[in-house]
């Protein structure tokens, strides 16, 4: 059994009263068995500033998939059983929550009428859209024999 009442509450602060950091309080003001620790800091660490993330190649592919799904009204049901996979697969793949193999993305493009190849490149100009900076979008491109998108497994 406890010594204490059975209805009392330990209460254990989180961050120290303010103005005064947490080694020091008095002995007496601590909670029995702690020991003195340094202040928390205020907020979450600075970070520098970062450039904003690259789009991830599933999220672009996935949302590909579905801008076209959803032109041509067609159900995720009726696509998913066009291309011989299942709903909620194909559902995660147009949320980008899966890596699909080329085959699944080739099955996926042929129920909606594309090739393997179109699709690839409608992601990859929304990657070219997205990554571009505006002052690059400003200069004429280069003519070059290898405008195109290459994959490598």
């Amino acid at each position: 059994m406890s010594n204490r009442a059975p209805n009392e509450a330990r209460v254990i602060p989180l961050r120290p009263p303010a103005g005064r950091p947490a080694a020091s309080r008095p002995v007496a003001e601590r909670p029995a068995g702690s020991s003195p620790r340094p202040a928390l800091a205020a907020g979450p660490p600075s970070r520098p500033a970062r450039a904003a993330r690259e789009p991830l190649w599933r999220d672009l592919v996935g949302d590909v998939l579905r801008r076209e799904r959803l032109a041509q009204e067609r159900t995720l049901k009726d696509v998913a059983e066009a291309a011989r996979i299942s709903m909620p697969y194909l559902s995660e793949i147009e949320r980008g929550r899966k890596e699909a193999s080329s085959e699944v993305l080739a099955a996926a493009a042929r129920a909606l009428g594309l090739g393997l190849g179109d699709l690839l490149g409608l992601a990859q100009g929304e990657l070219v859209r997205l990554t571009t900076r505006p002052s690059d979008r400003a200069r004429p491109r280069t003519s070059s024999p290898y405008d195109g998108l290459c994959l490598a497994a």
